[in-house]
């Protein structure tokens, strides 16, 4: 439930790796060798040992994190330091390490990040090691007399698989304000990403970081956005008649769920097989987004309708709408909004069977005679119908609407880790493949 920007008509991206990586890696004293990430660039240690130390060892939290003042120098000078990740940011413990005269750095990641990392262009030789090596490092200083260590510096390696990964930062399902719309929407490439940056500051954005470049490596979120952002300005411009929701539908409808070892993707915390509420509908792929075959359309009045269906009055929904609007006498079900993605609530305290319907409607935009049949991957434990079993489009018939039914025995449901089961429709014309993620999860009524 980490996954933020939630409304239904924003596109909410999560971040995946790419087949590159920037591999560094930490030689202990002991000759064993762990691998890690690093996009530090400037004069190497050229295999020279030096003391190990790691601050965290005293039990204090601010130096195992390496915080600002916390570092004793002369505990450090002339070490390289282990710092634990979070709290602040990776590339400022690097600083916080060079100020107090050490000579370089080793980042581990905690549980939450596991085996997830990312390059930074850190001020001192840095390499980011996974959680499993992170354990390793501070196990040899604790057992040791006198710990010793060097970093060595890979540059960059391409055709790394499996890839797409999805990150370890990458927001995750459920949706914490409306269950009933599945998010994240889809990933994109987030992770050690290439970009034009400016020479007002340098690579760490770090205020002593005097280094100017023309160009600067960022992880997050917030580098997979702008892929989509840029997808979304090409379809428009190929479709200018496609309304937002359209192009959405589009990216998620066509979107990837295998990476380049023609495998499920997987999560790169924990290295398992991701779900739904880690990746969404997949992955984005531009070129069959072009041509999605058919797409969910959403309305502004359809967005009222959802908006009123989750208990907003007219004159809050105004506030967004900047006009007049009127709710129906009957709720409309938030979940029958038009969305490309199906997520269906049962309740927990169900006796026997219970059985959820959803209603949709698909609109034709590639030839415009055409028939489509669906398939279905029931989630495990569930029975999923559809009906009509075809959708007959034709030069006049360009809209069809179609039913599903989603039934479950909730009492003997076998949730996943994340408390949903997961699965997918998908309508094919023999060409095209139209592909809705389904999750089934059980709630509480209030």
């Amino acid at each position: 439930m980490s996954v933020t920007n939630l409304a239904p008509w924003i596109v909410t991206v999560g971040a995946g790796t790419i087949d590159r990586n920037f591999p560094a890696e930490v030689v202990l004293g002991n000759g064993k060798r762990l691998s890690g990430v690093s996009l530090y660039a400037g004069l190497p240690l050229s295999g020279k040992m030096y003391p190990l130390v790691y601050p965290g060892k005293s039990g204090v939290l601010s130096a195992s994190l390496c915080m600002e003042n916390s570092l004793d120098p002369n505990m450090v000078k002339g070490k390289i330091v282990v710092c634990d990740r979070g709290s602040s940011a990776r590339v400022a413990k690097g600083l916080v390490v060079k100020k107090a005269g050490g000579v370089g750095m080793i980042l581990a990641n905690g549980i939450s990040n596991g085996e997830g990392l990312v390059g930074d262009a850190h001020l001192i030789p840095t390499c980011a090691l996974g959680s499993d090596e992170g354990d390793t490092v501070k196990a040899y200083v604790s057992a040791t007399s006198n710990p010793a260590a060097t970093i060595a510096f890979k540059g960059t390696v391409i055709g790394i698989k499996p890839a797409p990964v999805v990150a370890s930062f990458s927001g995750r399902g459920p949706n914490g304000l409306t269950p009933e719309i599945l998010k994240p929407d889809l990933i994109a490439p987030g992770v050690n990403i290439l970009a034009a940056w400016t020479d007002a500051v340098g690579p760490t954005g770090l205020d002593s970081d005097t280094r100017k470049t023309e160009f600067n490596i960022l992880s997050g979120t917030s580098m997979a956005c702008p892929h989509v952002s840029g997808a979304a300005a090409l379809l428009k411009s190929a479709h200018p008649d496609w309304s937002p929701a359209a192009i959405r539908s589009a990216m998620m409808t066509t979107a990837n769920t295998f990476n380049n070892l023609n495998q499920s993707m997987t999560d790169e915390a924990t290295g398992n097989v991701s779900s739904s509420y880690d990746l969404g509908a997949g992955h984005l792929n531009l070129d069959r987004a072009m041509d999605p075959g058919l797409v969910y359309d959403i309305t502004n009045n359809d967005y009222v309708n959802f908006l009123c269906g989750i208990g907003y009055g007219p004159r809050e929904i105004q506030v967004i709408t900047r006009s007049p609007v009127s709710c129906l006498e009957k709720k409309p079900l938030p979940e029958n909004l038009n969305y490309p993605s199906i997520a269906a609530l049962l309740p927990s305290s169900a006796k026997g069977a219970t059985s959820k319907a959803f209603i949709r409607t698909v609109t034709n935009v590639g030839q415009p005679d055409a028939v489509y049949r669906f398939t279905i991957q029931a989630p495990k434990g569930v029975t999923v119908t559809v009906k009509p079993p075809k959708l007959v489009f034709t030069e006049a018939v360009k809209k069809q609407s179609f039913i599903v039914t989603i039934t479950a025995n909730t009492r003997n449901l076998m949730l996943d880790d994340s408390g949903a089961v997961f699965g997918s429709l998908s309508w094919s014309d023999g060409k095209h493949v139209v592909r809705s993620p389904i999750l089934v999860t059980q709630i509480d009524p209030l």
